[in-house]
């Protein structure tokens, strides 16, 4: 190891944790509780194996407790850098220092990465010799946000879409610059789509720096759900090699997307780390104090496995609790984020033995921290090790992704019997789940599909899941998926049959986008986007994962139908917007009828597969009447008596051709007669107003 000779080294302080800019120089802060023994270390380049300097921290002069810290006169924004530390070697104490290992400052702003990283090697100590991901000091005062801020619109008003960031643009037919295509200012070329579509938020898959080589071998890490650091953004989303320049483009990003008036929520991944299990690499908290931030087994050695992926990070310690919040707040101030999408939160619901507890500190701080206020907060409620939360999730202010929505819908409308009750218990908001914690309308985050399944394409096109292609012996991903392939599995020719799945998208849009909660659409689901059958897409980062976007044009009627479905529900009496109130007092406040095909003679009997509801508009001048028919043959609704000189007016219908399958309202045409024909697998609303 070199010795520090360039740089004269001083005390330093304690806090900000991380590297930070300061009068004439930089001052670095790291907590370390079992280390011996800490070098900083400093590199001129990113494919450097070594530093061109080393600078020993002194335990008695750089040392507070358990931080170590010290001041560097004269580094600027953009020196690299990263630890070596020292200490016990013993796993079976929870303790994995490797004086060998080049460590990251998870605090670090910016992650670079070699062109020549090696997952593989760095988890090998045999085999090392590639360069190690490294830390890039940054100034961020230096970017001009122009007045940007958060856009705090309420949940009421919201329609979220799920993007993944690099697969929104990497398609050719994208029809943006080779350079842009897959980063930050891709998605900025297609904000007009986003603005036209309707949609008020994106949500995007993870942005984190994440490990692409965490994956099988021979296969790439495509979502994303694999941290490397909870405070950097990915650096191969940027459109430049330069490492620094990922910070500037993701702003850019949420600064275009803002005066588009489109929020972003960020799909964010606090239960787990890249590091995996025992035998995986130690780039960064593993060597700085492993069991501080990971749940271990009472093998030490071994690490609890809440995430499905190896490791559990120990959500609920103080010192990895401070993490979490400080890595938020930093989004919120300081990439001007307006969400957060908690992915398997419930793992934050488990403490330091990985008990689940009532009242989780970690979850309670985001809920109440003073700089997270108006933030949203969306919970998946749930983890890989059964830990379910749908309806108890902890919190005031969380709102949560409701998979009791997403299954009810999809069964109902395939046919299933002994599902009538509990599907049109979703299209209200879901009461049975939320209503005793007075939460508001909203609470639901109603989705029929997302990225982690069948797309909305898929899930009428497949009865079966086809994941060969992630070379797992089709052995991965879920096998109930609910799903209708209407006679044929995968492409067809037959026009019958694709009728039926075009008209079977539109209804599970349509039911997504008018049900009492906060309606989710996954990116490409406007225009069928397709994964052939793959339901666990993760490690495809080719054209079955990406937009296609020939399919716009292809399927021009579908995207169509969804941009006015959108505007429908952001009309003020169609969403929840004037209301104030809990999901009870909405319920108890509005008018709903329930009807069979004959007014008010719903059939509640296991095998029912229709029903209509009646519904008035809180100020009492709009009245519509909504009319499923999940049967395979055609159904004659009666229609309940509109008021003298007032004609009933068609809205939707899915089973007919554009433009007669969607209208607005203003321009709906009256028909006579006190019954509507569905048609076979069909959805029909019609309205009259005063």
């Amino acid at each position: 190891m070199q010795v520090a000779k360039k740089y004269i080294h001083e005390h330093g302080e304690t806090f900000p944790l991380g590297s930070t800019i300061v009068p004439g120089g930089v001052n670095f802060s790291l907590f370390c509780k079992n280390g011996t023994a800490v070098e900083l270390l400093l590199f001129d380049n990113v494919e450097a194996i070594e530093p061109n300097e080393t600078i020993k921290l002194d335990p008695q002069r750089n040392r507070t407790d358990q931080y170590w810290h010290i001041f560097v006169p004269g580094l600027q924004s953009g020196q690299l850098y990263a630890y070596r530390i020292d200490g016990p070697n013993e796993p079976a104490k929870g303790h994995r220092y490797d004086v060998t290992s080049i460590l990251l400052d998870p605090y670090a702003n910016v992650v670079a990465v070699p062109e020549k990283y090696n997952r593989r090697a760095n988890a090998d100590e045999r085999k090392r010799g590639t360069p190690a991901m490294k830390s890039a000091v940054v100034d961020l005062s230096l970017y001009a946000w122009e007045n940007d801020k958060p856009i705090e619109r309420s949940f009421a008003e919201t329609v979220i879409y799920e993007l993944h960031t690099a697969g929104f643009t990497l398609n050719p037919n994208s029809n943006i610059d080779e350079g842009k295509r897959g980063t930050y200012k891709g998605v900025i070329e297609k904000i007009p789509y986003l603005k036209e579509l309707g949609i008020t938020a994106v949500e995007l898959l993870p942005v984190f720096q994440f490990d692409a080589q965490d994956s099988p071998e021979g296969m790439i890490n495509y979502w994303g759900y694999s941290p490397v650091s909870f405070f950097a953004p990915h650096q191969a989303y940027s459109s430049s090699k330069d490492h620094m320049q990922a910070l500037d483009d993701f702003r850019d990003m949420v600064k275009a997307l803002h005066k588009a008036n489109i929020e972003v929520i960020l799909d964010v991944v606090f239960n787990h780390t890249a590091e995996g299990n025992h035998g995986g690499p130690s780039f960064c908290y593993r060597g700085i104090d492993n069991s501080v931030y990971y749940l271990l087994e009472k093998d030490k050695q071994y690490y609890s496995n809440f995430s499905g992926t190896g490791n559990t990070l120990n959500a609920n310690q103080p010192i990895v609790r401070r993490m979490i919040i400080d890595s938020l707040r930093f989004w919120v101030s300081e990439m001007h984020v307006d969400g957060f999408r908690f992915d398997l939160a419930s793992i934050l619901s488990r403490d330091e033995k990985g008990m689940a507890i009532e009242n989780p500190p970690v979850l309670w701080d985001i809920d109440s921290d003073p700089e997270l206020a108006g933030t949203k907060l969306i919970a998946e409620a749930w983890d890989a090790a059964g830990l379910y939360q749908v309806g108890s999730f902890a919190g005031d202010r969380w709102k949560e992704w409701n998979g009791v929505f997403r299954d009810d819908l999809r069964k109902f409308m395939r046919g299933d019997e002994n599902v009538l009750s509990p599907f049109v218990t979703r299209l209200i908001g879901s009461p049975d789940i939320y209503s005793y914690r007075n939460r508001g309308p909203e609470q639901s985050i109603n989705f029929i599909t997302c990225h982690d399944g069948f797309t909305l394409n898929d899930l009428v096109s497949y009865n079966q899941k086809h994941n060969e292609a992630n070379r797992e012996n089709n052995q991965d991903g879920c096998n109930d998926n609910c799903s209708y392939n209407f006679g044929v599995e995968g492409p067809t020719d037959d026009p019958d049959i694709e009728t039926m799945r075009n008209r079977q998208v539109k209804n599970f849009l349509a039911l997504t986008l008018l049900s009492i909660g906060t309606p989710m659409i996954l990116m490409g689901d406007e225009v069928r986007r397709t994964q052939n059958g793959n339901n666990n897409a993760y490690c495809q980062n080719n054209e079955l994962s990406w937009f296609d976007w020939s399919l716009v044009d292809k399927h021009a009627e579908l995207l169509r139908f969804t941009k006015k479905l959108i505007g429908m529900r952001l009309q003020r009496d169609m969403s929840q917007a004037q209301f104030e109130m809990t999901l009870n007092q909405l319920l108890d406040r509005s008018t709903i009828h329930w009807h069979g095909i004959k007014i008010n003679a719903p059939d509640w009997s296991p095998n029912s597969h229709s029903i209509a509801i009646t519904v008035e508009s809180l100020g009492g001048k709009l009245t519509m009447h909504f009319m499923l028919n999940a049967h395979k043959e055609a159904l004659e609704f009666e229609l309940p008596e509109a008021p003298p000189g007032v004609q009933w007016k068609r809205w939707i219908d899915t089973s007919l051709a554009s433009p007669d399958d969607i209208c607005e309202r203003k321009e709906a045409k009256p028909f006579n007669g006190r019954k509507y024909k569905v048609e076979k697998v069909g959805f029909a609303l019609v309205f009259w107003e005063k």
